[in-house]
């Protein structure tokens, strides 16, 4: 299993309290003779639909000597990860978590946006030091 990244406890508490039920932590799935481990799982009951959203979140902190670097390997991961829970679990929404800061300096720049959205990227940004959800990305 993978080593935690640093902001693990940040990101699954700012979704708890927007209302999120953690359900997996991490998130292990199995396909093609490959185990993965994707940080956490979580569903939120919608009352008018009486079914719930749920989505996979990958927590990256950016926090590498080389922004472009630290995201090749967020966008292999996502990339992989989103082959798997296509095939097994097609209805959770898998989500790139991002420290806020990165957000600014880097995936506002118009390389990332064209990354973004050629691959369909999803973004949860975060705010570490508040435990705080700043934006969602979809």
């Amino acid at each position: 299993m993978a080593v935690r990244d640093t902001f693990h406890e940040a990101v699954r508490n700012a979704l708890v309290k927007e209302g999120w039920t953690i359900t997996h932590d991490p998130l292990s799935l199995s396909f093609g003779g490959v185990d993965l481990y994707i940080d956490l799982g979580a569903e939120k009951m919608i009352a008018a639909e009486r079914e719930g959203q749920r989505i996979a979140v990958e927590i990256k902190s950016f926090s590498g000597p080389s922004l472009v670097s630290d995201f090749h390997a967020a966008l292999g991961q996502f990339l992989n990860y989103r082959l798997v829970l296509e095939a097994q679990d097609a209805a959770r929404d898998l989500y790139l978590a991002v420290p806020l800061d990165a957000h600014a300096v880097f995936f506002s720049l118009p390389f990332a946006q064209a990354a973004i959205q050629r691959y369909q990227l999803r973004l949860l940004v975060y705010d570490g030091q508040k435990e705080e959800i700043v934006q969602w990305q979809s």
